[in-house]
């Protein structure tokens, strides 16, 4: 059987895009690995009438109600490899099962690489986060902390203010310069510049963040903007154009979320430098649902011309 859209990624994006396709009666064939990449967190906010909700029942919910519509077919695994045909393109999975499809669109997300720091990744989601707007409030006046990882690590240090007071933590990295520590004293941000030994604290908590030199600082929420990378290589190998960013690298789409190579579309956090939230997502994938119906409709309106 061959699909109209072939979607690879079943998170917020993918879902969003499924949904305006098969209302539009379209044929979409989903394939996700089941393994969103905020499913580390217990709540998502900031969402639209959704603040405060896991975001692991809002994908169920959708899930379940896109199911609801014939046209849809769900494929559990991982896309492995995509190939062009005359009429489309063929994704083969990691079970060596094809999907054939005419219209791709990308939407796998990205992983977060976090740092080999003793007790970080089990907090991961909890006590160590990167978003303020979907996570800050919850933690509002109490200690916070922000670790340096990139040249970006200044601002986001400077934004965790507005929350609570905030501990810039170096990890034995050097001094920021002149203007960004005359900003962060107006800001009263202080700077733990020893390298960090270990994070402490009950469970997912944190209390306090233990240093090399035998500080401890207590801190009940630690921000880090870790890099990220693509959870696929098709989009390389498909030979779309991917930009490199602060925070890793990204597929470059144009406003109606076509990709570089013509027939192939991407949405959501793989096609953002910054800026990652659930909501940017569904709005990525509605406007490649769009530009992909389109799409089909003129190749259709072609093909009965050339007959």
């Amino acid at each position: 059987m061959q699909h109209d859209v072939i979607i690879i990624g079943g998170s917020f994006a993918g879902l969003a895009a499924a949904l305006y396709l098969v209302r539009a009666r379209r044929s979409v064939c989903i394939i996700d690995t089941g393994k969103p990449r905020n499913r580390f967190a217990a709540q998502s906010h900031g969402v639209f009438a959704q603040d405060g909700s896991s975001p692991q029942q809002m994908l169920a919910t959708a899930r379940a109600q896109v199911s609801t519509y014939p046209s849809v077919t769900f494929v559990q695994g991982s896309a492995v490899e995509v190939q062009r045909q005359r009429n489309g393109l063929a994704v083969t999975l990691a079970t060596g099962e094809v999907v054939v499809g005419t219209t791709l669109l990308l939407a796998f997300g990205v992983a977060d690489v976090l740092p080999s720091i003793n007790g970080l990744a089990q907090r991961w989601g909890t006590s160590v986060i990167h978003c303020p707007y979907c996570h800050g409030y919850e933690f509002s006046g109490r200690q916070l902390g922000v670790l340096q990882l990139s040249p970006m690590s200044h601002h986001q240090a400077q934004l965790i203010s507005e929350w609570g007071p905030t501990t810039y933590f170096l990890n034995g990295a050097e001094q920021p310069d002149a203007a960004t520590l005359a900003e962060f004293a107006r800001r009263n941000i202080r700077i733990a510049p020893a390298a960090i030994d270990a994070l402490h604290g009950a469970g997912g908590d944190l209390s306090h963040v233990q240093l090399v030199d035998g500080s401890a600082w207590p801190i009940e929420a630690l921000f880090i903007g870790p890099p990220t990378k693509l959870n696929s290589h098709v989009a390389a190998q498909l030979g779309c154009r991917i930009n490199s960013g602060p925070f890793g690298t990204y597929i470059e789409v144009d406003e109606m979320k076509m990709t570089s190579v013509a027939g192939v579309y991407a949405a959501g956090d793989i096609t953002r430098g910054g800026g990652h939230t659930v909501t940017f997502a569904c709005a990525d994938g509605v406007m490649a649902a769009l530009a992909i119906h389109r799409s089909l409709i003129t190749s259709a309106a072609q093909l009965e011309r050339a007959l």
